[in-house]
């Protein structure tokens, strides 16, 4: 049986680990090795960690970015660019945050998921200046 403090933990992918191809599951997923392909993990959340190196298009529920990725994300839930993050690719999601010290570098696609209703959001909302009077900005506090 596994010590009490590993239930519920991410699966990880280790700094040493390298793997080029297609990952899928569905369970959390911390990766802080090198990956090269497909990341997909339709119902859970993956974690690009400080050492990560990845190069793949990513699709989860929520994606959190702390390390190196070059490759679109596709979430249904939020992306979360910590400081430190450097992303090269284009973002689809519910919703988005970026802290200061991340790097982006695409295009921002924020969609209305079925549970939200107001403002219209979409493409023309990431060129919003926050703050500009629309109802739904681009950055927003995590939860």
């Amino acid at each position: 049986m596994p010590p009490a403090e590993t239930i519920g933990a991410p699966a990880s992918i280790g700094k040493s680990v390298q793997i080029r191809g297609e990952v899928k599951g569905s369970e959390d997923l911390l990766v802080d090795g090198v990956v090269e392909g497909t990341i997909t993990l339709t119902e859970s959340r993956l974690t690009i960690g400080p050492h990560a190196k990845v190069q793949a298009n990513v699709s989860a529920r929520d994606v959190v970015v702390i390390g190196n990725l070059d490759g679109d994300i596709q979430a249904t839930g939020r992306v979360e660019l910590r400081a430190g993050a450097n992303l090269k690719g284009d973002i689809h999601a519910a919703r988005l945050s970026i802290e200061e010290n991340a790097v982006f570098s695409g295009k921002v696609d924020l969609v209305q998921s079925a549970g939200q209703a107001g403002s219209d959001r979409g493409a023309a909302a990431a060129q919003t200046p926050v703050g500009a009077g629309k109802t739904g900005t681009m950055f927003s506090a995590p939860n």
